[in-house]
């Protein structure tokens, strides 16, 4: 295992996509600010929707959040040109993770792929050539790297592009009734958007994406098939970017083929000067035992957290208890009705609650749908009028349709949200069965 990790080789690859990388989290956090998602999800709204046990972490008030997504791109610029490299990533990491955490109805997985992206940059030696650092400290300077450093991206991507691949080994995907739900709502797109109602494409969408992400890390892997998997990722990323619109990550995930090509091609196109490294001697730290067991619990917890929801009572469809997390990614379509009925404990009277008058229109999507944010929300509804000297009950009726079938009744109406406790690691029995029907 040492000869695996600690074998040295070239270290192109890390240099040019530490640039590449730098590059787009700061068109992320700059982005942010000029498409109004900022300004929509973190600041417009009265809270956010935070990862449960996260309460505390809430956006900046005011205007301060463009200060702080400010302070994220500049830290962007820093690892880009290798300037105070591990404090600028350091600096990204924790903000980013500080986004993600404190708000969920913009949940994205590849939002988590970038925190932890972020957190494995941080003890990457990514700044060692052509970088501020480096002219600033030529004794850093190195033409080579670890081989673990170029192994931790690989595995990565291949347990995401994995647990992608099965998750979509269902019924409504493998039918194409979620890749037609999909397309359904592009209809309006310029010149694509008829194109994109055709069965052929919702075939090539559903197969397709099975195929390329069950099999893209070992084509690109293997030299033979190295360039046509390329070209199929580019085809694949560019589609995805186009039509989902997912902001940096498509060209991410292209700037992760740095690794999987050989450096002296990589040197060519991006650092013509630099000289190859070729010597691979082994130089093992004094820290391998430990550096060795967080290098494996690591991708342990990886493999692990994907497959937790198979350890939860019903579908995960349903109920979402273990979808976070999991590479479970534009996998169903739901429609819901829902509705907040709360209840004076002292006298019994109901009083009418408007979701408009405390929840922006994404968060409304999320609370119609989502059990944890119903209780989430019924939870703030409780403090709200206890500052008001009131104790209540929330009722919550919520009517909901996966994937275009049938409507049914998502939470049981006779239990009070406001005064139940939340379990991360258990089914919640007042979210109803999804097999009503067969119960019945």
């Amino acid at each position: 295992m040492n000869k695996f990790l600690f074998k040295h080789i070239d270290n192109t690859s890390l240099i040019v996509f530490r640039m590449m990388f730098g590059a787009l989290i700061f068109l992320e956090s700059i982005g942010a600010i000029f498409t109004g998602w900022l300004k929509r999800t973190l600041i417009e709204p009265e809270f956010t929707f935070n990862f449960i046990g996260f309460d505390w972490l809430q956006p900046l008030p005011g205007q301060w959040m463009y200060v702080y997504y400010i302070i994220m791109g500049l830290c962007g610029i820093g690892v880009m040109i290798g300037y105070k490299y591990r404090v600028s990533m350091l600096g990204f990491a924790v903000l980013w993770t500080g986004t993600y955490l404190m708000q969920k109805s913009s949940y994205n997985n590849h939002y988590y792929f970038l925190m932890l992206l972020s957190a494995i940059m941080v003890f990457l030696p990514a700044h060692k050539y052509a970088s501020i650092d480096a002219k600033q400290n030529p004794n850093i300077k190195s033409i080579s790297m670890p081989n673990w450093c170029r192994w931790v991206f690989i595995i990565q991507l291949f347990i995401l592009y994995t647990y992608a691949s099965i998750a979509k080994m269902y019924p409504d995907w493998l039918d194409l009734s979620v890749p037609k739900l999909l397309m359904e709502s592009k209809k309006h797109y310029v010149l694509v958007g008829d194109l994109l109602q055709y069965k052929f494409v919702h075939y090539g969408i559903a197969y397709g994406g099975i195929l390329f992400d069950g099999l893209i890390i070992p084509l690109l892997l293997w030299k033979r098939t190295r360039k046509i998997a390329f070209f199929a990722s580019i085809f694949f990323h560019l589609f995805n970017s186009f039509i989902f619109q997912v902001g940096i990550f498509p060209y991410l995930s292209l700037a992760f083929a740095v690794f999987f090509f050989e450096p002296k091609h990589i040197q060519k196109l991006f650092l013509k000067r630099k000289v190859i490294y070729k010597d691979e001697k082994i130089d093992v730290p004094n820290y391998a035992p430990l550096f060795k067991t967080v290098f494996v619990l690591y991708f342990i917890v990886q493999i692990a957290l994907p497959l937790r929801h198979h350890f939860i009572q019903d579908n995960v469809l349903w109920t979402e208890e273990g979808h976070r997390l999991s590479w479970r990614m534009m996998l169903r379509s739901k429609r819901a009705n829902t509705s907040f009925r709360v209840v004076n404990k002292a006298t019994n009277a109901v009083i009418p609650i408007k979701l408009k008058d405390y929840l922006s229109i994404k968060q409304i999507r999320s609370v119609s749908s989502k059990p944890d944010v119903m209780w989430q929300f019924a939870q703030r509804l409780k403090r709200l009028y206890a500052e008001k000297g009131i104790d209540i009950e929330v009722y919550v009726r919520a009517f909901v349709s996966v994937n275009g079938k049938p409507t049914k009744q998502l939470i049981d109406p006779e239990i009070d949200l406001a005064n139940v406790k939340w379990n991360h690691f258990k089914h919640h029995d007042w979210i109803l069965p999804s097999n009503q029907d067969e119960n019945n």
